[in-house]
């Protein structure tokens, strides 16, 4: 009976070399994907402010898991954002090498501790706004790269469609806790934030 080894090819030729792929689908310039690498690297600092914010919040000494359980969902959205760009950029034939570049940036060390929740509240819509602006930023970007004629419609309409609305929602949702627990803290002192805590871990704020 033949032996299935003799019909292998030599182990120096069966290495497969990556198929030669036109290059006319490949419509980004350059401008626009330099732009969409930074808004990773954007996306991943929000998370680590975000992740930090969830530790300070879960130490045994603050003790407010509604805020920490906010906050590390608030880390996994931003990670979140950040694979949806990377994803998009691998459709459009980008990133097909080099990849790592992306995660290798130097990140700014967070803070480790908020005197109270309106301030990690305040703190964390700030993050949101600067995070809009770099999305609308990359969207006159791409709408009229400098260096091209290129609208990419395509681009522009998901970022529109997919991350601004939940940023400008994001934000409000924020601007509406801080103006509520801020009241609360106003009428019960900080018991008002223990309260509010509570309604946050049930989910009815």
């Amino acid at each position: 009976m033949d032996n299935p080894q003799d019909y292998l090819e030599p182990e120096e030729s069966s290495t497969l070399k990556p198929a030669d792929i036109p290059s006319d689908w490949l419509d980004m310039v350059d401008p626009c994907i330099r732009i969409m690498g930074h808004q990773v690297q954007t996306e991943i600092q929000a998370a680590m402010t975000y992740l930090a914010m969830g530790a300070h919040f879960a130490k045994d000494s603050v003790n407010r898991p509604g805020f920490s359980k906010f906050f590390f969902e608030a880390a996994s959205e931003e990670r979140e954002h950040a694979i949806k760009i990377i994803e998009y950029l691998l459709m459009r034939g980008q990133l097909t090498s080099d990849v790592g570049k992306l995660l290798k940036f130097p990140l700014k060390t967070p803070r480790e501790e908020w005197s109270t929740a309106v301030a990690a509240l305040s703190e964390a819509l700030t993050v949101e706004a600067k995070v809009t602006s770099s999305i609308r930023e990359i969207i006159k970007t791409c709408e009229a790269p400098k260096t091209s004629d290129f609208n990419d419609y395509h681009l522009v309409d998901y970022l529109t469609g997919d991350f601004l609305d939940e940023q400008y929602k994001g934000q409000r949702d924020l601007a509406g806790k801080i103006s509520t627990l801020g009241k609360m803290m106003t009428t019960h002192g900080p018991l008002g934030e223990f309260l509010y805590d509570k309604k946050l871990l049930n989910n009815e704020v």
